[in-house]
């Protein structure tokens, strides 16, 4: 279900590409899971559930998203694995519920080239054909892609390879489509990137401004509420682990300081909040809730 609400004078709807099950061990690191299963049970199998939100902002100078989900060029076993339901175009869907198709958007920023975040920028031409050519989701946008996360996605190594697929992207640069930046850009009025690295090394996040106003969507570079109250907590995708540290102390600080409204990409409990001052410091006090099986009563 998408959820519309307003930053000054700009519309934007949080829209989502729908859930994975994950191991939880791998959103919380080197944490304990005594610790972190307080926030959220896992299943038999180790497994959480996690959310693939997305921004659509209504800017003044055309439509942004930022994010697209994993898409639909994602096979049975892999829908079967991570507990996917077998409907096809979730965004789309949650999009249109909102007035919009993908031939609206004017921007699409990735916030980084994992698949969960990139995998709805194309589509196969035939969606009944897994080998048919991979064509731009969205006809009419610009994609907005940072050069160390092109380089790092286009020369992956062992670690990393796993996550980058490149039909993800590579048919954006022959419809010229395919923009590299290099560090934070002014997207449209009102809204703009930050480059966050830790995650990767292209990581950036998206802010939404006008007038006294403020929303900061997070994407992986904190991607579940706990993760900004502790700031030790670091998941295990992350590359520089005390570069993701640094970066939410820098963005948590900026979130206070203008009391920002605050979108968390993956957590299955905690949509939106702000922070709010604690016994241990600054705490998420939410304000969309969502409710997810394995929650436990102790959790914040």
């Amino acid at each position: 279900m998408p959820y519309t609400l307003k930053i000054g004078s700009i519309q934007c709807h949080i829209v989502s590409d729908g859930q994975q099950l994950i191991d939880g061990g791998s959103f919380f690191g080197l944490v304990p899971r005594v610790l972190w299963e307080r926030i959220i049970r896992p299943d038999e199998k180790n497994r959480i559930p996690a959310q693939m939100r997305c921004l659509l902002v209504e800017s003044p100078d055309g439509l942004v998203l930022v994010d697209t989900g994993q898409g639909d060029k994602i096979s049975a076993e892999y829908r079967r694995r991570f507990g996917m339901d077998d409907s096809s175009r979730r965004l789309e869907a949650d999009m249109r519920r909102v007035g919009f198709g993908p031939e609206d958007v004017d921007i699409v920023l990735p916030t980084h080239l994992h698949a969960d975040h990139c995998g709805g920028n194309t589509r196969w031409s035939d969606p009944s054909d897994a080998g048919s050519e991979a064509v731009a989701t969205f006809p009419n946008a610009r994609y907005l892609i940072q050069r160390l996360e092109m380089a790092e996605a286009t020369f992956p190594n062992e670690r990393t390879r796993g996550h980058y697929f490149p039909e993800n992207w590579e048919p954006l640069r022959g419809t010229g489509q395919l923009e590299i930046v290099d560090g934070d850009q002014e997207l449209a009025a009102g809204v703009r990137s930050v480059t966050v690295p830790g995650h990767t090394a292209g990581m950036q996040v998206a802010w939404v401004e006008d007038g006294c106003e403020s929303l900061l969507f997070l994407g992986d570079a904190c991607s579940w509420a706990a993760h900004l109250e502790r700031l030790a907590w670091v998941p295990a995708f992350d590359l520089e682990p005390m570069r993701s540290i640094e970066g939410k102390r820098n963005l948590r600080r900026e979130a206070e300081e203008k009391d920002t409204l605050l979108v968390f990409q993956h957590d299955s409990q905690v949509v939106t909040g702000r922070l709010r001052p604690g016994a241990r410091g600054p705490v998420v006090e939410p304000e969309i809730r969502e409710e997810a099986w394995g929650t436990s009563g102790d959790s914040r």
